[in-house]
C-alpha cells in the first residue's frame, strides 16, 4: 500500500512531463541527472528500508516507465521486509549486591542475546577457548564448572609475542558464546580485556543483518563494573590478563558473586523493495527465454559501526555515487536504449534494480526464490556494481563470471576489442554481488565494475567524482553485449566456474558444499538454495530447498549457528545432519 500511495504523489512533483526516450544516444547529462539525485544529500545514503530508499526505488520506477518499459509484478516493485533497527526494550537490568547499573553505560546486551531474565553466580572463563590441534591445546573450560552459571570472559584474544591463528580463528563473539551455551552457561557477559586500552567503553549496539538470536542471554560490561564483580576474588581485569601472558596458559575460577540480569532487545523492520521492469522480445519462441540486467541501488546509509562503511566512527551521509548509483544509472539508459530498439530483440530482457545488497544481497536472493519467471528461462545475468570510476587512462573494466557459460569469454572480448576496453578477466561465478544469488542457481552471470577506489564505502564516494566519458563508452558496450545475447540463435550454456559458497582460510577447514539462501529469514534453521554438485552434502542426498536444523544433534536455527558448526570439524570427520524437507524431518550422515 506505501508504494501504490507514494507513486502517485511522488510522480506529481518529479516529472510534469513524462515522455519516452526519443533517441538512442546514452548522454553525459542523462547520466549526471540520474547520479545527481540519487547520491543526493537528501537521499541520505539510500539505507534498505528508510523512505529515502524508498524514494530511490520511485525514482527508478518512474524512469523505467517514462521510458516504455512494462512492469510485470505488483507495479514493478517486488517487496520484502529488512531489519532497520535495534533498541533496548524497558525490561533491561543488571542488579547485583542491590546496586542497579544503567544499561547502555555500564552494560549492554549484544544484538544477538535471548531475551530472559536469569539469576545466577558468574564463574570467569578467560577467553572462552576451546583450541585444540597438533600444535596448541588450550581449554578455558578445563578446570570450572559453567553449567547454570553466568560466564564471565575477554573478547578477541591474548595479546601474546607471537600471534596463534588458532586464537583468531576462534575469537568471534558469537562463538565463544556459543560453546559456552554448548556447555549449559545461563548466560555470558564479555569485557574488552585491559590491554585493549577501552577503559569503560562498551560496544554500540548495532542493528543485525538478521534477527538471529542464540539460547543464551549475551551482554558486554565495562571494566569498572567488572572489577566491581570480581572484588570478592580480590582480582581485577589487569591482574588476570597478566596472569594469562605471562603463564602463557588459561586461568579460570568459579566465584560465589551473584547477579541478577535481564534482557530485551526490540527489533523494528520495515518494506524494501526490488524494482523490475521488462521489455518483451520479438520471436515467437525466443521471447520466453530472458536476460536479466541488474544493479543494486542501496548503500550505507548514514555510515556508522555495523554499517559496512570503511570509516565506521563517522557519522555522515554515505552518497555512494559509484556505489551503485554509477550502476543504476547505467541500467536505467540501458533499458532506455533498448526500448528505443525494442524491435530488434528476439529475447525479452528484464531490468532489475536491487535492493539490501549491502546487507548480504538480500534482494538478489529474495528475488530469484520468488521469481515470476522459471529460473531456468533465464538465459544469462548480466550486473552492474560500481562502473563509474573507470581510469581514461588505461581504461580497464572487471568482468567477472566469464566461465560460467561457454560463449561468454568470446562474445564479451570481441565487443570489448570494439570499444579499445582492457578487460581484467576473472571466470568464477561466485562473487561480492547480486550475480552470486544467480550463479547459485545455475544462471550464467557477467559481471562488470570499474573496480574500488579510496572513496568506496566512506563518505567521500560522491557525484563529482564520476568519469563520465568512458562511463559513456562502457555503456555502449553493454548495449552491444546485451543485444547480442538478446538475438543469439542458440542460448548460453551454463558451467559452474568455482564454488558457489563464499569460502575461508580462517576458521574453516571443511565445507559441506552447499550454498545457503540468505534471504531465508523467517525460518528456524538454514535453508540451503544450492547444492554443489560432488560435495558432501551433494554425495550424501541433501537437496536444494533442504533445511538443516541440527549438526551432530547440536541445533541449528540460523546461518551463525552453521558457520560456528562448522570451525569444529575435521576434514574427514563422519556427521550427522538433521535437516527438514517438505514439512518431514530426515537425518543424513555426511563424511567431510
Amino acid at each position: 500500500m506505501f508504494f501504490r500511495l507514494t507513486i502517485l504523489i511522488f510522480v506529481g512533483f518529479l516529472v510534469c512531463a513524462s515522455s519516452l526516450k526519443n533517441d538512442s544516444e546514452i548522454t553525459i547529462s542523462e547520466l549526471k541527472s540520474h547520479i545527481t539525485y540519487l547520491a543526493s544529500d537528501k537521499l541520505k545514503g539510500r539505507k534498505s528500508g528508510s523512505k529515502e530508499a524508498n524514494s530511490a526505488a520511485n525514482y527508478i520506477y518512474q524512469q523505467f516507465k517514462n521510458y516504455g518499459l512494462e512492469f510485470p509484478v505488483d507495479k514493478g516493485f517486488q517487496c520484502f521486509e529488512v531489519l532497520t533497527d535495534i533498541n533496548l526494550g524497558k525490561k533491561n537490568f543488571f542488579h547485583y549486591q542491590n546496586k542497579k547499573s544503567i544499561a547502555g553505560v555500564d552494560y549492554i546486551p549484544l544484538a544477538f542475546s535471548k531475551d530472559t531474565s536469569i539469576s545466577a553466580n558468574i564463574v570467569f572463563a578467560g577467553y572462552g577457548f576451546e583450541v585444540k590441534s597438533n600444535e596448541i591445546y588450550w581449554n578455558d573450560f578445563d578446570k570450572i564448572e559453567v553449567k547454570d552459571k553466568w560466564v564471565l570472559m575477554f573478547t578477541a584474544e591474548p595479546k601474546m609475542h607471537s600471534r596463534n591463528p588458532l586464537f583468531s580463528d576462534n575469537s568471534d563473539s558469537r562463538y565463544k558464546a556459543m560453546i559456552a551455551a554448548d556447555k549449559g552457561a545461563a548466560g555470558v557477559i564479555f569485557v574488552y580485556p585491559p590491554s585493549e586500552k577501552k577503559e569503560n567503553q562498551i560496544p554500540a549496539l548495532v542493528c543485525p543483518r538478521n534477527d538471529s538470536r542464540i539460547k543464551i542471554p549475551v551482554v558486554h560490561i565495562s571494566h569498572k563494573l567488572a572489577d566491581e564483580l570480581l572484588k570478592p576474588a580480590d582480582l581485577t581485569l589487569s591482574r588476570i590478563e597478566q596472569l594469562i601472558l605471562d603463564n602463557k596458559k588459561p586461568y579460570s575460577f568459579e566465584t560465589e558473586i551473584n547477579i541478577e540480569l535481564s534482557v530485551e532487545l526490540i527489533v523494528k523492520k520495515a518494506q524494501t523493495c526490488n524494482v523490475i521492469a521488462y521489455i518483451e522480445g520479438n520471436h515467437e519462441v525466443l521471447k520466453n527465454e530472458f536476460i536479466v540486467v541488474g544493479a543494486h541501488y542501496d548503500h550505507l546509509g548514514m555510515g556508522g559501526y555495523g554499517s559496512g562503511s570503511r570509516m565506521p566512527d563517522t557519522v555522515a551521509v554515505h552518497n555512494g555515487a559509484d556505489d551503485n548509483a554509477s550502476g543504476v544509472a547505467g541500467l536505467i539508459e540501458l533499458a532506455g536504449k533498448l526500448a528505443f530498439h525494442r524491435n530488434l530483440l528476439d529475447r525479452s530482457v528484464v531490468f532489475i534494480a536491487f535492493s539490501a545488497e549491502e546487507m548480504g544481497l538480500l534482494g538478489s536472493n529474495y528475488f530469484v526464490n520468488n521469481s515470476f519467471l522459471p529460473l531456468n528461462s533465464i538465459k544469462t545475468m548480466i550486473n552492474l556494481d560500481m562502473i563509474g570510476r573507470q581510469d581514461t587512462i588505461t581504461n580497464f573494466l572487471l568482468v567477472g563470471g566469464l566461465g560460467t557459460a561457454v560463449q561468454h569469454d568470446s562474445i564479451v572480448s570481441f565487443h570489448a576489442q570494439k570499444y579499445n576496453i582492457d578487460l581484467k578477466k576473472t571466470y568464477e561465478g561466485l562473487g561480492p554481488s547480486d550475480h552470486a544469488s544467480f550463479y547459485a542457481k545455475n544462471i550464467p552471470v557477467l559481471f562488470f565494475s570499474s573496480g574500488a577506489h579510496h572513496d568506496y564505502h566512506t563518505p567521500f564516494d560522491d557525484e563529482d567524482k564520476i568519469i563520465y566519458p568512458p562511463m559513456i563508452n562502457t555503456l555502449n558496450f553493454l548495449y552491444d553485449l546485451t543485444m547480442s545475447y538478446a538475438t543469439l540463435k542458440t542460448s548460453p550454456v551454463f558451467m559452474e566456474a568455482g564454488p558457489k559458497e563464499a569460502s575461508s582460510n580462517r576458521g574453516y577447514t571443511v565445507t559441506l558444499g552447499i550454498m545457503p539462501d540468505f534471504s531465508a529469514t523467517d525460518i528456524k534453521g538454514l535453508k540451503i538454495q544450492s547444492v554443489r554438485k560432488g560435495g558432501p552434502a551433494s554425495v550424501a542426498g541433501l537437496i536444494n530447498g533442504d533445511i538443516i536444523i541440527s549438526i551432530n544433534e547440536n541445533e541449528i536455527t540460523n546461518i551463525y549457528d552453521y558457520t560456528h558448526r562448522l570451525k569444529m570439524l575435521r576434514k574427514g570427520d563422519i556427521i550427522t545432519v538433521g535437516i527438514i524437507r517438505n514439512s518431514t524431518e530426515f537425518k543424513f550422515f555426511i563424511q567431510l
